[in-house]
């Protein structure tokens, strides 16, 4: 297995630090608000990486953090008039409802900045004591970032750069313009823990270095979070990280791509800002899920109508080439293994290169296409096709779902209502048993003309609406 490390800005073998298992640390939300696309792609694409590290036979241990504390949170309470408790815990709750939505496993720990105050304190002040930090006149402790030799090895960047650049904060209580704040001084009214240097709260940076290293150790496998957080975050933490425990941080950096909408830059400036539950009003989670993977994890996603009628229009390919087949609740690993081995040995082939979401989905459209196939020329083949495909759909955390229930939510724009499709579908069978088989074969011509397809069964008639393609 090979695996892209933004940090050597290569793909390397993977080869976790102990034999079997994977220990890996995701950066989570900030919770002042509802989580949006971009949350969302992080949350699918360290899903995915997750359920495929398991489905190869890793034992995991994912650990996926919340900033509980932090400046966006004060503001965002105090403009509500409601305590940093209520709206971090409320903000948490419609997290984990979006996740679900999103067929998102939650993760095995969730480790919270505000839990973990004294081993931010502890890992502050061995930082003190190597030298690496200073404590300001103002309450402040800062990070000598000059002091950690390496500084800028993630982004590929030198200080002299950094030092020029727009992103360094200026304060005049900094040896350095570089330095950054560990731990801040408490402002009057704000939330604060008492420490060593006064009343305060801890920087960003440090949350993540003391909760890793909590919950997985000085040393481990991988690390993630989505594009933004590259620099500085992810740059601190390896500084504070690596002065700190003496030992390396992370072996191998991964970074998810970021959410366009309609090619631009997702921002609430320009009006194209959406959070997952907007989305989720209007579009099938498994769709929105589906888009989400279509694309390797480390491009960027384009979000647009068209984009999600195109990951809609790939769903209804599958759930058509399932419906009537498909096993109650997924398939036992190795269900089709004995009639096409080659889907699985490619789509791990794909998988096990950097996680290739968009070529493991070639193959499963490939596996669906020899489904449809069995179905017409050998029958007894294809409920194992059809289980090997939910299988490994599955892997990627789709095709779960019952096929007519998919397919029937989707009639959106129905040309009929269910009530008169119904009393066509009674008409024909009328027809049917009066032997009048032209008048039964024009009533399915009219309705598959609207795209609405009738399948029979011993069980009955059933329908699915399969919206006209002009291309076609």
């Amino acid at each position: 297995m090979q695996i892209y490390n933004t940090l050597t800005r290569r793909k390397e073998v993977f080869t976790p630090i102990e034999p079997g298992k994977v220990r890996m640390y995701v950066c989570g939300m900030t919770v002042y608000d509802y989580c949006h696309l971009g949350h969302a792609r992080v949350m699918v694409a360290f899903d995915v990486i997750t359920r495929y590290l398991r489905h190869r036979g890793y034992d995991v241990t994912y650990v996926r953090n919340v900033t509980d504390i932090d400046d966006k949170i004060l503001r965002r309470a105090d403009e509500n008039g409601e305590t940093i408790t209520s709206l971090t815990e409320r903000m948490i709750e419609a997290m984990h409802e979006d996740e679900a939505r999103l067929s998102v496993l939650p993760p095995d720990q969730e480790p919270r900045a505000t839990r973990h105050i004294d081993d931010i304190i502890a890992m502050v002040e061995t930082l003190i004591g190597k030298g690496y930090a200073y404590a300001a006149d103002n309450g402040d402790v800062y990070y000598r970032v000059r002091r950690f030799e390496g500084y800028g090895k993630l982004n590929n960047r030198d200080l002299d750069e950094m030092r020029s650049g727009a992103r360094v904060e200026v304060d005049e209580h900094k040896e350095d313009p570089l330095d950054f704040v560990l731990w801040k001084a408490a402002k009057p009214g704000e939330a604060s823990w008492p420490s060593p240097w006064g009343e305060g709260r801890p920087g960003w940076h440090i949350e993540c270095s003391a909760m890793s290293k909590c919950c997985l150790g000085d040393t481990f496998d991988i690390h993630g979070g989505g594009p933004d957080l590259t620099f500085p975050h992810h740059e601190n933490e390896i500084a504070q990280s690596e002065a700190a425990n003496g030992t390396t941080f992370v072996n191998t950096w991964m970074h998810a791509g970021a959410v366009r909408v309609n090619q631009e830059k997702m921002s609430k400036s320009l009006g194209n800002f959406f959070t997952i539950r907007e989305v989720l009003e209007h579009h099938d989670p498994e769709v929105v899920r589906y888009l989400l993977v279509a694309s390797h994890y480390r491009s960027a996603i384009n979000y647009s109508p068209d984009s999600l009628s195109e990951a809609r229009k790939s769903l209804e390919r599958f759930y058509n080439s399932l419906e009537g087949l498909a096993l109650e609740g997924g398939a036992a690993d190795g269900a089709g293994g004995q009639v096409a081995p080659e889907f699985e040995a490619r789509f791990t082939a794909a998988m096990d290169d950097d996680f290739n979401t968009p070529e493991a989905l070639s193959v499963l459209f490939d596996l669906a296409r020899e489904l449809n196939r069995a179905k017409k020329e050998a029958p007894g083949e294809a409920p194992a096709l059809a289980a090997e495909l939910r299988r490994l759909g599955g892997i990627l955390g789709l095709l779960q779902q019952d096929p007519v229930t998919f397919l029937k939510a989707g009639a959106s724009g129905l040309p009929l209502t269910e009530e008169e499709i119904q009393a066509k579908i009674a008409e024909r069978a009328a027809a049917k048993k009066a032997k009048d088989f032209a008048a039964a074969d024009a009533i399915r011509d009219e309705l598959a003309a609207l795209g609405i397809i009738l399948k029979d069964s011993r069980e009955g008639t059933t329908w699915v609406f399969e919206k006209p393609d002009a291309e076609a």
